[in-house]
């Protein structure tokens, strides 16, 4: 079991932990983005509920078209290639279900008051934890499509550079202590699937709400939303079903539903 941050995930152990065949577990010790090696391996076939691990990434991809780095051996650089089975409206709110089924995965063997940035990063103090990039994919000859969520993790950096020190944490950070990227690797796997079951009955956010609610690091907090055709602050109140942030504008005292791939959301506080 790795547990100080050196050497490769011991892929062995986590398999055993997944050897009823739900979940497919795939290792490279370096890739260009685990995200980019589950979109080719689903082009020439790769099963549903198909996970890629590898130890480093040589050109991983965050949200809005930056980058993010993962160093060797630290942190855990994961993605899942689904086939799930709702409309395409609502495959977006699978960045919610990952966020969510992070959260509450490290939080117990971290014991840390892990929250979640919406609508695809978590956090912890305020910083950030950890990433997700949700991406979809085609056949080549467009009949097949699925979706691959990836998730890279910061669990035993020891240190981030200067412009990043405010902004990025991680579980090693946060305790003092080093974690085994396996037993996170598990516990985030374990929650993703209840919460994918639950997901995928509904089709929408309803059944996950409640939790994701009580985990979300804006919830009734003043936030200001940066669109293209300007920025304007209110209070964030929580997600609706459709996975969309709701905040009442300070200006109108109006509502709004906000989707994830417009706009920005910072506090006014701070980046959470």
């Amino acid at each position: 079991m790795i547990c100080g941050g050196t050497g490769s995930l011991q892929m062995e152990e986590l398999r055993s932990l997944f050897a009823d065949g739900v979940v497919t577990l795939e290792y490279q010790e370096t890739v260009d983005s685990t995200n980019e090696w589950a979109k080719r391996a689903f082009r020439t076939g790769a099963r549903d509920a198909s996970v890629f691990l590898a130890d480093h990434q040589s050109a991983g991809k965050g949200r809005l078209g930056r980058s993010w780095t993962s160093p060797e051996y630290t942190s855990i650089s994961m993605s899942l290639l689904l086939r799930p089975q709702v409309s395409l409206e609502c495959l977006p709110m699978l960045t919610l279900v990952m966020g969510l089924s992070a959260a509450e995965g490290m939080r117990e063997p971290a014991g840390l008051d892990i929250r979640i940035k919406w609508p695809n990063d978590v956090i912890c103090r305020g910083r950030k934890l950890c990433g997700i990039l949700t991406e979809f994919v085609s056949s080549p000859d467009g009949q097949e499509q699925a979706v691959v969520i990836g998730i890279g993790i910061n669990v035993n950096v020891p240190s981030f550079p200067e412009e990043l020190s405010d902004k990025a944490t991680s579980l090693l950070l946060e305790t003092g202590r080093p974690f085994s990227r396996e037993e996170i690797i598990r516990h985030i796997l374990w929650a993703f699937q209840r919460n994918y079951l639950i997901f995928r009955q509904t089709g929408d956010m309803s059944g996950l709400i409640g939790r994701y609610s009580a985990l979300l690091s804006s919830k009734e907090k003043e936030v200001r939303i940066m669109e293209a055709s300007g920025a304007w602050e209110g209070v964030a109140l929580g997600v609706d079903n459709g996975g969309r942030l709701l905040v009442r504008r300070r200006d109108t005292g109006k509502v709004e539903a906000v989707f994830a791939g417009e706009v920005s959301v910072r506090g006014l506080l701070g980046y959470a």
